[in-house]
Protein backbone atom coordinates (compact mmCIF):
# COMPACT_ATOMS: atom_id res chain seq x y z
CA UNK A 1 0.00 0.00 0.00
CA UNK A 2 1.46 3.37 -1.04
CA UNK A 3 1.60 6.40 1.25
CA UNK A 4 -1.34 8.29 -0.27
CA UNK A 5 -3.68 5.29 -0.04
CA UNK A 6 -2.62 4.72 3.57
CA UNK A 7 -3.17 8.38 4.44
CA UNK A 8 -6.60 8.40 2.76
CA UNK A 9 -7.59 5.24 4.65
CA UNK A 10 -6.59 6.83 7.95
CA UNK A 11 -8.58 9.98 7.09
CA UNK A 12 -11.69 7.93 6.40
CA UNK A 13 -11.22 5.96 9.61
CA UNK A 14 -11.16 9.29 11.48
CA UNK A 15 -14.34 10.49 9.73
CA UNK A 16 -12.61 12.95 7.37
CA UNK A 17 -13.89 12.19 3.85
CA UNK A 18 -12.65 15.49 2.40
CA UNK A 19 -9.14 14.76 3.64
CA UNK A 20 -9.32 11.36 1.98
CA UNK A 21 -10.50 12.83 -1.32
CA UNK A 22 -7.68 15.37 -1.29
CA UNK A 23 -5.28 12.45 -1.51
CA UNK A 24 -6.97 10.10 -4.02
CA UNK A 25 -9.49 12.19 -5.99
CA UNK A 26 -7.44 12.06 -9.21
CA UNK A 27 -6.51 8.38 -9.05
CA UNK A 28 -8.37 5.56 -10.82
CA UNK A 29 -6.61 2.48 -9.50
CA UNK A 30 -8.72 -0.04 -7.60
CA UNK A 31 -7.79 0.97 -4.00
CA UNK A 32 -8.30 4.66 -4.80
CA UNK A 33 -11.69 3.99 -6.41
CA UNK A 34 -12.80 2.10 -3.29
CA UNK A 35 -11.70 4.88 -0.96
CA UNK A 36 -13.28 7.54 -3.17
CA UNK A 37 -16.53 5.59 -3.11
CA UNK A 38 -16.59 5.43 0.68
CA UNK A 39 -15.71 9.13 0.94
CA UNK A 40 -18.60 10.04 -1.38
CA UNK A 41 -20.93 7.88 0.71
CA UNK A 42 -19.90 9.68 3.88
CA UNK A 43 -20.54 12.97 2.10
CA UNK A 44 -24.04 11.79 1.14
CA UNK A 45 -23.67 11.26 -2.63
CA UNK A 46 -24.87 7.65 -2.52
CA UNK A 47 -25.42 7.05 -6.28
CA UNK A 48 -21.86 8.23 -7.07
CA UNK A 49 -20.53 6.22 -4.15
CA UNK A 50 -22.14 3.02 -5.41
CA UNK A 51 -20.76 3.60 -8.91
CA UNK A 52 -17.23 4.05 -7.57
CA UNK A 53 -17.35 1.01 -5.27
CA UNK A 54 -18.64 -1.18 -8.09
CA UNK A 55 -15.87 0.10 -10.35
CA UNK A 56 -13.34 -0.75 -7.62
CA UNK A 57 -14.71 -4.28 -7.30
CA UNK A 58 -14.29 -4.78 -11.05
CA UNK A 59 -10.79 -3.27 -11.01
CA UNK A 60 -9.56 -5.67 -8.33
CA UNK A 61 -8.41 -8.85 -10.01
CA UNK A 62 -10.05 -12.27 -9.55
CA UNK A 63 -7.21 -13.28 -7.23
CA UNK A 64 -7.93 -10.39 -4.89
CA UNK A 65 -10.93 -12.05 -3.28
CA UNK A 66 -10.64 -10.23 0.03
CA UNK A 67 -10.54 -6.79 -1.59
CA UNK A 68 -13.57 -7.65 -3.72
CA UNK A 69 -15.42 -8.88 -0.66
CA UNK A 70 -14.67 -5.63 1.17
CA UNK A 71 -16.11 -3.71 -1.76
CA UNK A 72 -19.22 -5.90 -1.63
CA UNK A 73 -19.64 -5.04 2.06
CA UNK A 74 -19.20 -1.32 1.34
CA UNK A 75 -21.74 -1.47 -1.50
CA UNK A 76 -24.21 -3.28 0.77
CA UNK A 77 -23.93 -0.56 3.39
CA UNK A 78 -24.49 2.12 0.78
CA UNK A 79 -27.61 0.24 -0.31
CA UNK A 80 -28.78 0.01 3.30
CA UNK A 81 -28.29 3.73 3.92
CA UNK A 82 -30.13 4.45 0.65
CA UNK A 83 -32.91 2.12 1.90
CA UNK A 84 -32.49 -0.14 -1.12
CA UNK A 85 -33.79 -3.22 0.68
CA UNK A 86 -33.96 -5.37 -2.43
CA UNK A 87 -30.22 -6.10 -2.60
CA UNK A 88 -29.32 -9.80 -2.32
CA UNK A 89 -28.61 -10.66 1.29
CA UNK A 90 -26.88 -13.88 0.22
CA UNK A 91 -24.17 -11.90 -1.58
CA UNK A 92 -23.33 -10.06 1.62
CA UNK A 93 -23.31 -13.29 3.62
CA UNK A 94 -20.93 -14.79 1.05
CA UNK A 95 -18.66 -11.72 1.24
CA UNK A 96 -18.60 -12.01 5.03
CA UNK A 97 -17.62 -15.66 4.77
CA UNK A 98 -14.71 -14.78 2.45
CA UNK A 99 -13.49 -12.11 4.87
CA UNK A 100 -13.75 -14.48 7.83
CA UNK A 101 -11.81 -17.15 5.93
CA UNK A 102 -9.04 -14.65 5.17
CA UNK A 103 -8.78 -13.53 8.79
CA UNK A 104 -10.44 -10.13 8.37
CA UNK A 105 -12.63 -10.49 11.45
CA UNK A 106 -13.53 -6.80 11.62
CA UNK A 107 -15.07 -6.52 8.18
CA UNK A 108 -16.63 -9.98 8.53
CA UNK A 109 -18.37 -8.74 11.70
CA UNK A 110 -19.40 -5.57 9.89
CA UNK A 111 -21.01 -7.68 7.17
CA UNK A 112 -22.99 -9.59 9.82
CA UNK A 113 -24.23 -6.35 11.37
CA UNK A 114 -25.34 -5.07 7.97
CA UNK A 115 -27.29 -8.30 7.44
CA UNK A 116 -28.86 -7.91 10.88
CA UNK A 117 -29.82 -4.28 10.23
CA UNK A 118 -31.43 -5.27 6.96
CA UNK A 119 -33.36 -8.01 8.74
CA UNK A 120 -34.55 -5.54 11.37
CA UNK A 121 -35.80 -3.13 8.71
CA UNK A 122 -37.92 -5.84 7.08
CA UNK A 123 -39.22 -7.14 10.42
CA UNK A 124 -37.16 -10.35 10.74
CA UNK A 125 -36.32 -9.90 14.42
CA UNK A 126 -35.52 -13.55 15.23
CA UNK A 127 -33.25 -13.77 12.18
CA UNK A 128 -31.42 -10.58 13.20
CA UNK A 129 -30.81 -11.98 16.68
CA UNK A 130 -29.41 -15.21 15.26
CA UNK A 131 -27.20 -13.27 12.84
CA UNK A 132 -25.37 -11.21 15.44
CA UNK A 133 -25.05 -14.15 17.85
CA UNK A 134 -23.86 -16.68 15.24
CA UNK A 135 -20.06 -16.53 15.77
CA UNK A 136 -20.21 -16.06 19.54
CA UNK A 137 -23.40 -17.60 20.93
CA UNK A 138 -22.18 -17.31 24.52
CA UNK A 139 -20.65 -13.84 24.69
CA UNK A 140 -22.59 -12.38 21.71
CA UNK A 141 -19.66 -10.01 21.09
CA UNK A 142 -16.03 -10.44 20.18
CA UNK A 143 -14.08 -8.27 22.68
CA UNK A 144 -11.28 -7.87 20.13
CA UNK A 145 -13.47 -5.84 17.75
CA UNK A 146 -12.59 -2.14 17.34
CA UNK A 147 -14.85 0.51 18.98
CA UNK A 148 -16.84 1.37 15.81
CA UNK A 149 -17.90 -2.25 15.45
CA UNK A 150 -18.71 -2.59 19.13
CA UNK A 151 -20.98 0.43 18.72
CA UNK A 152 -22.58 -1.12 15.63
CA UNK A 153 -23.16 -4.35 17.55
CA UNK A 154 -24.86 -2.56 20.43
CA UNK A 155 -27.03 -0.53 18.04
CA UNK A 156 -28.32 -3.79 16.56
CA UNK A 157 -28.88 -5.22 20.04
CA UNK A 158 -30.80 -2.07 20.98
CA UNK A 159 -32.90 -2.31 17.82
CA UNK A 160 -33.86 -5.88 18.65
CA UNK A 161 -34.70 -4.93 22.26
CA UNK A 162 -36.88 -2.03 21.11
CA UNK A 163 -38.87 -4.26 18.78
CA UNK A 164 -39.32 -6.80 21.57
CA UNK A 165 -40.47 -3.98 23.90
CA UNK A 166 -37.55 -4.51 26.30
CA UNK A 167 -36.89 -0.92 27.33
CA UNK A 168 -34.25 -1.60 30.00
CA UNK A 169 -32.24 -3.84 27.66
CA UNK A 170 -32.43 -1.23 24.90
CA UNK A 171 -31.23 1.52 27.26
CA UNK A 172 -28.31 -0.61 28.47
CA UNK A 173 -27.27 -1.44 24.89
CA UNK A 174 -27.38 2.23 23.89
CA UNK A 175 -25.25 3.17 26.90
CA UNK A 176 -22.63 0.64 25.78
CA UNK A 177 -22.94 1.96 22.21
CA UNK A 178 -22.31 5.51 23.45
CA UNK A 179 -19.14 4.40 25.24
CA UNK A 180 -17.88 2.61 22.14
CA UNK A 181 -18.75 5.56 19.88
CA UNK A 182 -16.88 7.93 22.19
CA UNK A 183 -13.84 5.64 22.07
CA UNK A 184 -14.09 5.50 18.25
CA UNK A 185 -14.00 9.29 18.00
CA UNK A 186 -16.16 9.36 14.85
CA UNK A 187 -18.67 12.25 14.99
CA UNK A 188 -21.16 10.58 12.64
CA UNK A 189 -21.24 7.45 14.80
CA UNK A 190 -21.78 9.50 17.96
CA UNK A 191 -24.63 11.31 16.20
CA UNK A 192 -26.25 8.00 15.26
CA UNK A 193 -26.14 6.79 18.87
CA UNK A 194 -27.48 10.11 20.15
CA UNK A 195 -30.33 9.90 17.64
CA UNK A 196 -31.17 6.42 18.94
CA UNK A 197 -31.13 7.74 22.53
CA UNK A 198 -33.55 10.52 21.61
CA UNK A 199 -35.83 8.06 19.85
CA UNK A 200 -35.88 5.84 22.94
CA UNK A 201 -36.97 8.80 25.07
CA UNK A 202 -39.77 9.73 22.67
CA UNK A 203 -43.33 8.51 23.37
CA UNK A 204 -44.04 5.41 21.30
CA UNK A 205 -47.74 5.00 22.11
CA UNK A 206 -50.75 6.48 23.88
CA UNK A 207 -52.62 4.85 26.76
CA UNK A 208 -56.39 5.28 26.46
CA UNK A 209 -58.09 4.48 29.75
CA UNK A 210 -60.88 6.05 31.76
CA UNK A 211 -61.70 8.46 28.94
CA UNK A 212 -58.23 10.05 29.02
CA UNK A 213 -55.13 9.69 26.84
CA UNK A 214 -51.56 9.65 28.12
CA UNK A 215 -48.33 9.32 26.08
CA UNK A 216 -46.08 6.37 26.98
CA UNK A 217 -42.39 5.79 26.42
CA UNK A 218 -41.06 2.32 25.65
CA UNK A 219 -40.20 1.53 29.29
CA UNK A 220 -43.73 2.49 30.32
CA UNK A 221 -45.21 0.21 27.65
CA UNK A 222 -43.04 -2.62 28.96
CA UNK A 223 -44.27 -1.91 32.50
CA UNK A 224 -47.89 -1.89 31.32
CA UNK A 225 -47.53 -5.32 29.76
CA UNK A 226 -46.10 -6.62 33.05
CA UNK A 227 -49.33 -5.75 34.91
CA UNK A 228 -52.57 -7.74 34.90
CA UNK A 229 -54.30 -5.10 32.72
CA UNK A 230 -56.13 -6.41 29.66
CA UNK A 231 -54.52 -4.37 26.89
CA UNK A 232 -56.07 -3.95 23.46
CA UNK A 233 -52.91 -3.14 21.50
CA UNK A 234 -53.76 -1.00 18.48
CA UNK A 235 -50.06 -0.72 17.59
CA UNK A 236 -49.74 -4.45 16.86
CA UNK A 237 -53.41 -5.38 16.43
CA UNK A 238 -53.59 -7.80 19.36
CA UNK A 239 -55.18 -8.27 22.78
CA UNK A 240 -52.60 -8.93 25.54
CA UNK A 241 -52.50 -9.83 29.20
CA UNK A 242 -49.57 -11.06 31.31
CA UNK A 243 -47.63 -12.59 28.43
CA UNK A 244 -50.67 -14.10 26.72
CA UNK A 245 -51.58 -12.62 23.36
CA UNK A 246 -54.47 -12.99 20.92
CA UNK A 247 -53.33 -11.67 17.51
CA UNK A 248 -56.07 -10.04 15.43
CA UNK A 249 -54.03 -8.39 12.67
CA UNK A 250 -55.58 -10.70 10.06
CA UNK A 251 -59.07 -10.18 11.48
CA UNK A 252 -59.49 -6.39 11.37
CA UNK A 253 -63.26 -6.43 11.99
CA UNK A 254 -62.76 -8.36 15.22
CA UNK A 255 -60.03 -5.97 16.32
CA UNK A 256 -62.21 -2.93 15.60
CA UNK A 257 -64.96 -4.41 17.75
CA UNK A 258 -62.51 -5.31 20.55
CA UNK A 259 -61.10 -1.79 20.58
CA UNK A 260 -64.56 -0.20 20.67
CA UNK A 261 -65.55 -2.38 23.62
CA UNK A 262 -62.27 -1.67 25.44
CA UNK A 263 -62.57 2.10 25.03
CA UNK A 264 -66.10 2.03 26.45
CA UNK A 265 -65.20 -0.28 29.36
CA UNK A 266 -66.71 -0.69 31.94
CA UNK A 267 -69.76 0.49 30.03
CA UNK A 268 -71.32 -1.08 26.97
CA UNK A 269 -71.38 0.01 23.31
CA UNK A 270 -74.68 0.35 21.43
CA UNK A 271 -75.17 -2.03 18.52
CA UNK A 272 -75.58 0.76 15.96
CA UNK A 273 -72.27 2.30 17.09
CA UNK A 274 -70.47 -1.03 16.69
CA UNK A 275 -72.01 -1.54 13.25
CA UNK A 276 -70.95 1.94 12.12
CA UNK A 277 -67.34 1.48 13.27
CA UNK A 278 -66.84 -2.13 12.15
CA UNK A 279 -68.85 -2.19 8.92
CA UNK A 280 -68.49 1.49 7.95
CA UNK A 281 -72.15 2.13 7.38
CA UNK A 282 -74.41 4.77 8.89
CA UNK A 283 -77.70 3.00 8.33
CA UNK A 284 -77.97 -0.33 10.09
CA UNK A 285 -80.57 -2.89 9.07
CA UNK A 286 -81.35 -6.43 10.14
CA UNK A 287 -78.64 -7.81 7.86
CA UNK A 288 -76.00 -5.75 9.64
CA UNK A 289 -77.35 -6.73 13.06
CA UNK A 290 -77.20 -10.39 12.09
CA UNK A 291 -73.63 -9.98 10.90
CA UNK A 292 -72.76 -8.20 14.15
CA UNK A 293 -74.04 -11.18 16.14
CA UNK A 294 -71.86 -13.50 14.06
CA UNK A 295 -68.75 -11.35 14.48
CA UNK A 296 -69.35 -10.97 18.20
CA UNK A 297 -69.55 -14.74 18.49
CA UNK A 298 -66.19 -15.01 16.74
CA UNK A 299 -64.69 -12.33 18.99
CA UNK A 300 -66.05 -14.10 22.09
CA UNK A 301 -64.37 -17.33 20.97
CA UNK A 302 -61.07 -15.58 20.17
CA UNK A 303 -60.91 -13.78 23.53
CA UNK A 304 -62.12 -16.73 25.61
CA UNK A 305 -58.72 -17.22 27.35
CA UNK A 306 -58.65 -13.56 28.47
CA UNK A 307 -62.17 -12.08 28.64
CA UNK A 308 -65.85 -12.51 27.91
CA UNK A 309 -68.02 -10.52 25.53
CA UNK A 310 -71.51 -10.16 26.94
CA UNK A 311 -74.70 -8.86 25.32
CA UNK A 312 -76.64 -6.07 27.07
CA UNK A 313 -79.98 -4.46 26.41
CA UNK A 314 -78.35 -1.75 24.28
CA UNK A 315 -75.33 -3.55 22.82
CA UNK A 316 -72.26 -5.40 24.08
CA UNK A 317 -69.75 -5.06 26.89
CA UNK A 318 -66.29 -6.49 27.61
CA UNK A 319 -65.84 -8.45 30.85
CA UNK A 320 -62.18 -9.28 31.64
CA UNK A 321 -61.46 -12.25 33.88
CA UNK A 322 -61.38 -11.58 37.64
CA UNK A 323 -62.49 -7.97 37.13
CA UNK A 324 -59.11 -6.86 35.85
CA UNK A 325 -58.71 -3.35 34.36
CA UNK A 326 -58.88 -2.69 30.63
CA UNK A 327 -56.84 -0.22 28.57
CA UNK A 328 -56.23 0.57 24.91
CA UNK A 329 -52.69 1.10 23.63
CA UNK A 330 -52.88 3.35 20.57
CA UNK A 331 -50.18 4.69 18.22
CA UNK A 332 -48.69 8.11 19.13
CA UNK A 333 -50.62 9.69 16.26
CA UNK A 334 -53.49 8.09 14.42
CA UNK A 335 -53.76 9.40 10.91
CA UNK A 336 -53.95 8.11 7.39
CA UNK A 337 -50.81 6.28 6.23
CA UNK A 338 -49.19 6.47 9.67
CA UNK A 339 -47.11 3.33 9.01
CA UNK A 340 -45.47 4.95 5.97
CA UNK A 341 -44.70 8.08 7.96
CA UNK A 342 -43.23 5.95 10.75
CA UNK A 343 -40.71 4.44 8.31
CA UNK A 344 -39.79 7.83 6.87
CA UNK A 345 -39.32 9.27 10.36
CA UNK A 346 -35.76 7.89 10.49
CA UNK A 347 -34.73 10.64 8.09
CA UNK A 348 -33.45 8.29 5.39
CA UNK A 349 -34.58 8.38 1.76
CA UNK A 350 -36.75 5.39 0.90
CA UNK A 351 -37.86 3.96 -2.43
CA UNK A 352 -41.47 2.85 -2.72
CA UNK A 353 -40.29 -0.74 -3.24
CA UNK A 354 -38.26 -0.63 -0.01
CA UNK A 355 -41.25 0.73 1.90
CA UNK A 356 -43.38 -2.06 0.50
CA UNK A 357 -40.85 -4.65 1.73
CA UNK A 358 -40.63 -3.07 5.19
CA UNK A 359 -44.40 -2.77 5.60
CA UNK A 360 -45.36 -6.06 4.00
CA UNK A 361 -47.70 -4.23 1.60
CA UNK A 362 -48.00 -4.05 -2.17
CA UNK A 363 -45.97 -1.41 -3.96
CA UNK A 364 -49.14 0.01 -5.50
CA UNK A 365 -50.68 0.52 -2.03
CA UNK A 366 -47.52 2.22 -0.79
CA UNK A 367 -47.36 4.45 -3.86
CA UNK A 368 -50.95 5.63 -3.32
CA UNK A 369 -50.08 6.44 0.30
CA UNK A 370 -46.97 8.37 -0.76
CA UNK A 371 -48.93 10.38 -3.33
CA UNK A 372 -51.50 11.32 -0.68
CA UNK A 373 -48.81 12.30 1.84
CA UNK A 374 -46.95 14.32 -0.80
CA UNK A 375 -50.15 16.19 -1.67
CA UNK A 376 -50.51 17.04 2.02
CA UNK A 377 -46.90 18.28 2.18
CA UNK A 378 -45.80 15.61 4.67
CA UNK A 379 -43.26 13.89 2.41
CA UNK A 380 -41.29 14.87 -0.66
CA UNK A 381 -39.78 13.00 -3.58
CA UNK A 382 -36.26 13.32 -4.96
CA UNK A 383 -35.23 11.95 -8.34
CA UNK A 384 -37.17 10.42 -11.17
CA UNK A 385 -38.11 6.92 -12.30
CA UNK A 386 -36.28 4.05 -10.64
CA UNK A 387 -34.04 6.54 -8.82
CA UNK A 388 -36.93 8.28 -7.07
CA UNK A 389 -36.69 8.37 -3.27
CA UNK A 390 -39.10 9.61 -0.62
CA UNK A 391 -38.23 11.37 2.61
CA UNK A 392 -39.55 13.75 5.22
CA UNK A 393 -39.00 17.43 4.35
CA UNK A 394 -36.04 17.97 6.72
CA UNK A 395 -33.91 14.80 6.96
CA UNK A 396 -30.80 14.57 9.17
CA UNK A 397 -27.36 14.03 7.71
CA UNK A 398 -25.66 10.79 6.81
CA UNK A 399 -24.80 9.10 10.09
CA UNK A 400 -23.72 5.55 9.35
CA UNK A 401 -19.92 5.14 9.32
CA UNK A 402 -18.66 2.91 6.54
CA UNK A 403 -15.79 0.55 7.23
CA UNK A 404 -12.79 0.75 4.99
CA UNK A 405 -12.43 -1.78 2.19
CA UNK A 406 -8.70 -1.72 2.90
CA UNK A 407 -6.85 -2.30 6.17
CA UNK A 408 -5.59 0.80 7.93
CA UNK A 409 -1.80 0.59 8.38
CA UNK A 410 -0.74 0.44 11.99
CA UNK A 411 -4.31 -0.24 13.21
Amino acid sequence: MDALIAAAARALAAGDPLGALNRVALRDDAPALALRGIAMAQLGDLPRARTLVRAAARAFGPREAMARARCAVAEAEIALVARDLGWPERALVAAGAVLQAHGDRANAAHARYLVARHQLLVGQIDAAERTIAAPHPDSHLDPALPPPLRAAHELVVAGIAVRRLHGAAAQAALSRAAEAAAAAGIPALRAEVEHAHRALATPVARLLAGGAARPLRLAEVEALFATDTLVVDACRMAVRQLGASVPLARRPVLFTLARALAQAWPGDVPRDTLIASAFRTRHADETHRARLRVEMGRLRAALAPLATVSATAQGYTLLPQDGRPVAVLAPPAEQAHAAVLACLADGASWSSSALALALGASQRTVQRALDALAAAGKVEAVGQGRARRWMTPVPPGFTTALLLPLPVPGA
